[in-house]
């Protein structure tokens, strides 16, 4: 690695850092969000190159990044919405698991799909005159 790219990468990470500090709780979901799906995306490509290792690990961050998600339910005023979302999130997770098993890039996009709705619901929220 080139000392140019050490430093890029280094600020990248700093510049990320300081985004998550700075965001409000629901940026920060939406930041998940995204996250997630940047990683569905990176891993459905590592599995149509056969790259195992690399599909493995991106799918892994996927999860952890979903059940961060499941864990920022909140049960007692989410009611039924949070119990639904809760159920969708644990689908979810398990359909990873067996994309990851299986190579199933289908699966992989069926969660994409997935989230990318939750998430624009969740976009929609801030749009709606919530702050972000």
């Amino acid at each position: 690695m080139s000392p140019y790219s050490a430093a890029a990468k280094q600020y990248q990470q700093v510049n990320v850092q300081s985004s998550v500090v700075d965001a409000s709780p629901h940026r920060l979901i939406q930041m998940l969000f995204a996250g997630a799906l940047e990683r569905i995306a990176q891993a459905k490509g590592a599995m149509l190159r056969s790259d195992v290792v690399r599909k493995g690990e991106l799918i892994s961050k996927a999860i952890n990044i979903v059940q961060g998600l499941q864990g920022s339910l909140n049960d007692t005023e989410g009611g039924e919405l949070s119990t639904n979302l809760d159920l969708l999130y644990d689908y979810i997770i398990r359909t990873l698991i067996s994309a990851n098993q299986h190579n199933r890039p289908e699966q992989l996009d069926e969660c994409g799909r997935l989230l990318g709705e939750i998430k624009g619901a969740w976009d929609n929220i801030a749009d709606a005159g919530n702050p972000v």
